[in-house]
């Protein structure tokens, strides 16, 4: 056990540096986190299995829960503000506030979450985390 734990630290010491925040950006940017060149989905929030620039592979990505969550946070503690402003200072209709906000929170939902997705993408590529450091994830024994 000891001498496969000391081969996986090796190999991550001896690996390339790579960029946290540039992989980051790429990732927000919806690009490849390794060449920022393709496009990092093939569909709305579809990843696909390799980069067709540089053939980098991002299937290895466990981006399930955290894109959403990081996307109602943000969505929430930016519109609910202006909402309650909103209303503080016009008291406009409840019409006008179901016109106004339940679009803004849809579409900007819809527009945050695959730059989120690729942002969490981007981490774990930068950190060699889940197969992306060359070694396939073990599962951890009870």
């Amino acid at each position: 056990m000891t001498d496969i734990c000391a081969m996986n630290i090796e190999t991550i010491e001896d690996a390339e540096p790579r960029s946290v925040w540039q992989a980051i950006r790429r990732g927000f940017g919806q690009r490849c986190p390794s060449c920022g060149e393709a496009g990092l989905y093939r569909a709305y929030v579809k990843v696909r299995d390799d980069c067709p620039s540089c053939g980098a592979a991002l299937h290895h990505h466990r981006a399930d829960d955290m894109p959403p969550y990081l996307t109602i946070l943000l969505v929430g503690h930016i519109l609910i503000p202006l909402v309650l402003m909103t209303e503080q200072a016009w008291h406009p209709e409840t019409w006008v506030h179901w016109a106004v906000w339940i679009p803004s929170l849809v579409l900007s939902s819809l527009w945050l979450l695959p730059r989120l997705k690729g942002a969490v993408i981007g981490l774990q590529w930068a950190n060699r985390m889940h197969g992306f450091g060359g070694e396939e994830d073990q599962p951890v024994e009870p």
